[in-house]
């Protein structure tokens, strides 16, 4: 360990070549000490001994900036350090992000990620947004009728299957479309089996709405996957 002012006083020459020793040895060991030195300079190195700690003084000379950890063996990178480029623009970090972040892929940072990570990032937009996994199929047959608008709000897509027998001379359509008022909707029908039973599927995007229109049927099955 070793710390200097790195001010040479007017001394006798003994001292002198004393104080220099002690100035380029301080220098040679990075100014190393448990505790930061007493004068300090701008772009000072410090390495403080019991943190492992290898610092630098900002060009303010009023904080010091940690850059590696050194554990005796290794010069080990810091977490959650700053990747630029020449012009000192971030472009990355050396450093592990929540895993909130991976989840929901809303993190623009390139970063270090574990195996595990990627895994549960994908595990969760499967989970969010794929049509079946985690879903049932639910018998909605009393909570639905015709010529209602109904709207998809649970946050991923859902598949509606519908069975009506539609009166002589009438039709079953499906409307889908972005807007509640149902203009501009895409309309899907299906045709009559040997029962005289139309039935009708499609998958309904999240916040999408759809609504089945007869003039005449009676309303069979109504099934939802969601």
């Amino acid at each position: 360990m070793s710390q200097h002012d790195f001010s040479i006083a007017n001394q006798t020459a003994s001292n002198a070549r004393a104080d220099i020793n002690n100035a380029l040895q301080a220098l040679a060991s990075n100014n190393s000490g448990n505790s930061a030195p007493s004068t300090t300079y701008a772009n000072m190195w410090w390495y403080e001994n019991d943190t492992n700690l290898l610092k630098i003084r900002n060009e303010s000379d009023n904080a010091w900036i940690s850059v590696a950890y050194l554990d005796g063996s290794n010069w080990e990178i810091l977490d959650n350090t700053n990747v630029v480029n020449t012009s000192g623009t971030q472009v990355g970090v050396l450093g592990d992000q929540a895993t909130s972040t991976w989840e929901t892929g809303t993190g623009t940072t390139e970063s270090l990620v574990s195996p595990a990570k990627v895994a549960a990032s994908a595990t969760e937009v499967v989970s969010d947004y794929a049509l079946g996994v985690g879903q049932t199929w639910q018998n909605m047959t009393s909570s639905r009728g015709y010529n209602t608008t109904y709207q998809n709000t649970i946050g991923r897509p859902i598949c509606v299957n519908v069975t009506g027998q539609p009166a002589t001379g009438s039709t079953i359509i499906l409307d889908v479309s972005s807007n509640s008022n149902m203009s501009g909707s895409i309309q899907l029908g299906g045709q009559k089996d040997v029962n005289g039973q139309t039935s009708i599927s499609a998958i309904i995007p999240n916040n999408q709405y759809y609504k089945l229109s007869a003039n005449n049927a009676t309303l069979v099955t109504w099934a939802e996957l969601r």
